[in-house]
């Protein structure tokens, strides 16, 4: 049986400017080294030598646009293993500054592919509360009901390998939001519907006053969304 390889994955994160740019593509979009080197605060071509390394230690992919590389995350499971160590790091000065940095899109936030932060942590209690979501071995199941087509979500017909809902523990919260293909059609309903907004870099994300009463009708979440401090555009913004 082969051993895992924990010493290559510790190597690639165990540089504060690496672990700046794997902060970055949490968002879930792709960037071009110039923009990581910024986001990192280093040169372009230092950035290419971190690049690589993340590369071979599989937690970024690189595409080739016309004249320009874009890189991103592997995947939702390094986006999900990301987050949820950062849930259990060291309260050291960098971790510090993202939780600074985190503040304004702490309230709500993409990880990589799903919502994170309060919003998403009080949507899953809602589920679970209302018997929309259930507790099994660890991990959550979808009950069918109205309320997925509501959230834009379609359960699946067949079964599958892998699941359609899992949890991910929110590195702010330190409580579990959903992610998996469920989570994933439930934030692209979200922008769909303009529930939620994406400014133009960044993994904050905004709530609109359509949103608002969405999460509301849909989940009951008026009173939470109040708690959590959200503070959506005016209608004509």
């Amino acid at each position: 049986m082969a051993t895992p390889r924990f010493d290559i994955i510790g190597q690639a994160l165990s540089d504060a400017s690496r672990t700046r740019m794997l902060c970055e593509l949490m968002e879930g979009r792709s960037f071009t080294n110039k923009e990581l080197a910024g986001a990192a605060g280093i040169t372009a071509q230092t950035a290419t030598a971190h690049l690589r390394l993340l590369q071979d230690a599989g937690l970024v992919v690189a595409e080739k646009r016309g004249r320009c590389v874009f890189h991103r995350l592997a995947g939702p499971e390094v986006a999900q293993v990301l987050e949820q160590l950062a849930g259990i790091a060291p309260t050291d000065s960098l971790y510090r500054a993202q939780r600074h940095k985190a503040k304004d899109l702490a309230q709500v936030r993409s990880c990589y592919d799903h919502l994170a932060g309060p919003l998403a942590v009080a949507m899953t209690e809602a589920l679970l509360a209302r018997g929309h979501l259930r507790q099994d071995n660890g991990g959550f199941v979808a009950v069918a009901g109205p309320v997925w087509a509501r959230l834009g979500v379609a359960l699946p017909t067949a079964t599958s390998r892998k699941p359609f809902v899992r949890p991910c523990l929110d590195w702010t919260e330190r409580r579990l939001h959903l992610a998996g293909p469920l989570g994933t059609q439930i934030l692209t309903q979200a922008l769909a519907a303009d529930w939620l907004r994406r400014p133009s870099r960044g993994r904050g994300l905004v709530v609109t006053q359509p949103g608002l009463r969405a999460f509301h009708d849909i989940l009951g979440l008026g009173a939470r969304l109040e708690r959590i401090n959200v503070t959506p555009p005016r209608e004509d913004a």
